[in-house]
């Protein structure tokens, strides 16, 4: 497995869909080229189903305004969101947003989440992964995750892949490649070029890389951020990283977050 890798685009500059311009919070692949996304901000935030060739908003249910939301993620036909600095999240059917209901959780936070199918992946904004029961929505489980011996903070919106869980690391441009069985960061995913793309363009009102969704079946890897105006299909190539282990040298804040 190549440790460091950095992203090119799958069918040159036109790998991208145009998005309507949100706080993307959580995403992911719902099939038959579909997105579910969960967008942030206080009286912005909701929950969306999105047409992935056209970026069209099919459906969406707008939360009440004292809420922020979060990480989202798709378990059978239940979609979980969880909402920031709330220990509280909701089950949403899938195929009608109208039918849902609250629940709470023992994570210090509402930041990412993810599913291998079995159980729930969560994050909280420190190097914290947990593993949570998706019928009692209870930690069974939590590991420090760690590069070369150093805890990566800031672990964000959370994606399952091939048996690993890639996180987003807020305030860079870097996917840390996560094993969810012991914490260790097993790869970086480098995608300053994305955003750089992105502001050389104007789109100088951008935030940071957060966004992930895998579309296992047709094996496509799709990536974002907040308050980006586009949706990049990529795939990956691997790039020479520093071997350090030093996490602020792989992957610095962002320049507006210094």
């Amino acid at each position: 497995m190549d440790n460091f890798c950095s992203c090119e685009l799958d069918m040159d500059d036109d790998a991208f869909i145009l998005l309507a311009v949100f706080l993307l919070q959580g995403l992911l692949y719902g099939g038959n080229d579909t997105l579910f996304e969960s967008t942030g901000l206080y009286h912005r935030s909701s929950v969306r189903k999105v047409d992935l060739k056209t970026g069209k908003v099919l459906v969406q249910r707008q939360m009440e305004g004292h809420l922020f939301g979060e990480g989202l993620t798709l378990l059978s036909d239940k979609l979980f969101q969880v909402t920031w600095l709330k220990n509280e999240g909701f089950i949403y059917d899938r195929h009608n947003f109208s039918k849902f209901k609250s629940f709470t959780h023992k994570m210090r936070d509402g930041w990412g989440l993810a599913t291998d199918g079995k159980v729930l992946f969560g994050s909280d904004g420190t190097s914290m992964l947990y593993h949570l029961d998706p019928k009692s929505l209870q930690v069974m489980k939590m590991l420090n995750v760690k590069y070369q011996d150093n805890e990566v903070p800031y672990l964000n919106e959370l994606e399952y892949i091939n048996g690993e869980v890639w996180a987003n690391v807020w305030q860079t441009d870097c996917i840390a490649r996560v094993s969810p069985e012991d914490g260790i960061v097993v790869s970086w995913i480098f995608l300053h070029e994305l955003r750089q793309q992105l502001w050389n363009s104007g789109n100088t009102f951008i935030d940071v890389l957060n966004g992930i969704a895998w579309d296992e079946e047709h094996g496509r890897l799709f990536v974002t951020g907040k308050l980006w105006p586009k949706l990049y299909e990529i795939k990956l190539r691997p790039v020479d990283g520093p071997q350090d282990g030093s996490v602020e040298r792989l992957c610095p804040k962002a320049s507006f977050y210094r």
